[in-house]
């Protein structure tokens, strides 16, 4: 039997989306205050300002980012350039940066350049081709140069290198300072023979921590053994291959700075395997401070690095230079600080004595 025309269901018609006149006309402002509190590029009174934000959540108004950008040149994005998605170090920072943003109207783009320097500037060409509104770079091995010639095309905020240019503003927490914090706490614990696992040989950083470690033993008036000193590659697998290494060295030592946290861990993993006990034979010192640090067994000494606040800082940056800073002030980047834990403690007493022999 066919169906009568009365009993075929039709289609609702969908609800007429508000527009930016909607949104005035209630909040009882002009449209072009509407406009100017969307796109932040000017201040407007707290009471206008509330009562546009009330227009907007009573009618549910969605503003067209695509068009707004096709008018005004901007996309209201940031593009992030990190290193690893994986790593806890720059998933932090790429938090600082995502909770600044959040109720500026910016958006981040996230891409990874996986430590490769063609591989960063292709990811880069990437996000200057959507045209993002400016350009955070977490680390990495673009050559200053470079990052120089990205800030003649937008603002660009980097975290984890000193450098001055135009257009760059720069983010940076004393390396060297972390590593002589790190090893001067194991010698004033008594540490005589302290390990290093150091990062990539090739990476700033790296070599900065190594600078602090042998700083600290200059200052107490302590020499260095060379075979103490293995390179590692950052990551937990470098970690496990550096603390293997040393073990299998034979050479005498009772500390270990690693040169992060991530390395801490893999050592950490080689030494509970072999059954030696952190602290009580073996004290290790990290640095990075990742949340996970505080959680391990037991909780891990290492220096902390404000990942966080530095993203938070590099995105009020951007959004400072474009015009749309937050009404609350800059967020503040602390010092470099030692958080002292619970693996490290002094030597065992016949560590000492081999020690005090080999001085």
């Amino acid at each position: 039997m066919a169906s009568s025309p009365s009993s075929l269901s039709s289609p609702r018609a969908k609800p007429e989306a508000a527009t930016v006149q909607d949104v005035a006309r209630l909040a009882g402002v002009s449209p072009a205050t509407v406009s100017r509190i969307l796109t932040g590029a000017a201040r407007v009174a707290e009471d206008k300002r509330r009562a546009v934000e009330a227009a907007i959540q009573k009618l549910k108004f969605r503003p067209n980012l695509s068009a707004r950008g096709l008018r005004s040149g901007s996309t209201h994005t940031i593009g992030v350039l990190t290193q690893e998605l994986e790593s806890p170090y720059f998933a932090n920072a790429a938090k600082g940066v995502d909770q600044a943003l959040t109720g500026s109207g910016y958006a981040p783009i996230v891409v990874p350049g996986h430590w490769n320097p063609e591989e960063e500037i292709e990811r880069v060409a990437l996000l200057t081709a959507r045209k993002v509104d400016g350009l955070i770079v977490l680390g990495g091995r673009m050559s200053d140069a470079q990052i120089a010639e990205l800030a003649q095309q937008q603002p660009v905020a980097v975290i984890g290198r000193r450098m001055s240019a135009p257009g760059v503003i720069s983010f940076y927490q004393d390396q060297v300072e972390g590593g002589r914090l790190a090893t001067e706490h194991l010698i004033q614990l008594g540490h005589r023979r302290i390990a290093h696992i150091a990062g990539p040989a090739n990476q700033v950083d790296a070599q900065e921590r190594k600078e602090g470690f042998m700083l600290a033993h200059r200052q107490a008036g302590l020499s260095v053994d060379p075979a103490l000193i293995v390179e590692g590659d950052f990551m937990e697998g470098g970690g496990i291959t550096a603390m293997e290494t040393l073990l299998a060295s034979g050479h005498d030592f009772t500390a270990v700075f690693c040169a992060n946290d991530q390395s801490l861990w893999g050592a950490k993993l080689v030494l509970h395997r072999r059954g030696v006990q952190v602290p009580e034979a073996l004290s290790l010192v990290g640095f990075d401070d990742l949340s996970q640090s505080k959680y391990m067994t037991p909780p891990v000494t290492t220096v902390r690095q404000h990942t966080f606040a530095m993203g938070q800082a590099a995105a009020w940056a951007l959004l400072a230079e474009l015009g749309a800073a937050p009404e609350e002030p800059a967020p503040v980047v602390p010092a470099i600080r030692l958080e002292v834990r619970e693996t490290t403690t002094s030597p065992p007493a016949a560590s000492k004595a081999r020690s005090a022999r080999a001085r």
